[in-house]
């Protein structure tokens, strides 16, 4: 049975923020498995359940950088890619029904020139230490690639491109560095269903009040 993915375009931040906190997201999908480097998943499950109330870090000065910088990079990402279609609608919320408790929110969703549907992906990050910037190097940080998992996992699309801004200042002097990471569906199918399985249990852990063990990130 094929699965129904929708679309939905909700209102007004409000009500998308509302809708969001009924499902797993992608910003959640980290602390689920124990690889949030902000958040347990056990502090995710008291947020689910209602016992606490989600932070509001909307007004964190790197939110609102990163927040406002997302329509300027989308649109750098049209420019320097015009090989891809791209697409965006605020307040977006995709729905999966073999998915039920999970929901995705994108940044954009890109066409490629075969007709290949994709999920683009933007982050900014400041730059404070070498070890965060070894975590770009190659690869894309634990939390964010389960991110884009999530997104795929919801959306069933065939790819994803990371873009993220690197941000480095050297006293006032700011330095911007750009990288770009490709993942293809095919090539990480086993960790999507990995990541799947984990969530539904997680879920189910909300719907019965059954405190899950505890997971921690490796340090």
């Amino acid at each position: 049975m094929t699965p129904l993915i929708e679309m939905k375009t909700l209102s007004s931040r409000g009500e998308w923020l509302e809708a969001r906190s009924n499902y797993i997201g992608g910003s959640d999908a980290s602390a689920v498995i124990g690889l949030n480097p902000y958040k347990t998943n056990l502090e995710l499950w008291q947020e689910k359940t209602g016992l606490v109330q989600p932070e509001d870090i909307s007004d964190k000065p790197y939110v609102k950088y990163g927040t406002q910088a997302e329509m300027h990079l989308r649109g750098l990402f049209r420019l320097d890619f015009p090989e891809y279609q791209v697409e965006y609608i605020e307040n977006n919320l995709w729905l999966n029904d073999k998915y039920p408790f999970a929901h995705a929110s994108l940044d954009g969703w890109l066409t490629d020139q075969d007709g290949r549907k994709g999920i683009l992906e933007i982050k900014t990050t400041n730059i404070l230490q070498s070890m965060q910037k070894e975590k770009w190097n190659h690869r894309i940080p634990d939390n964010y690639y389960i991110q884009v998992l999530h997104y795929l996992m919801v959306t069933e699309f065939e790819f994803a491109v990371l873009k993220a801004q690197l941000k480095f200042d050297f006293g006032g002097e700011i330095l911007l560095h750009t990288k770009h990471y490709k993942i293809e569906r095919s090539e990480v199918q086993e960790d999507i269903d990995y990541l799947a399985r984990k969530e539904a249990d997680f879920w189910k852990c909300v719907k019965s009040n059954k405190k899950p063990a505890l997971l921690l990130p490796e340090i």
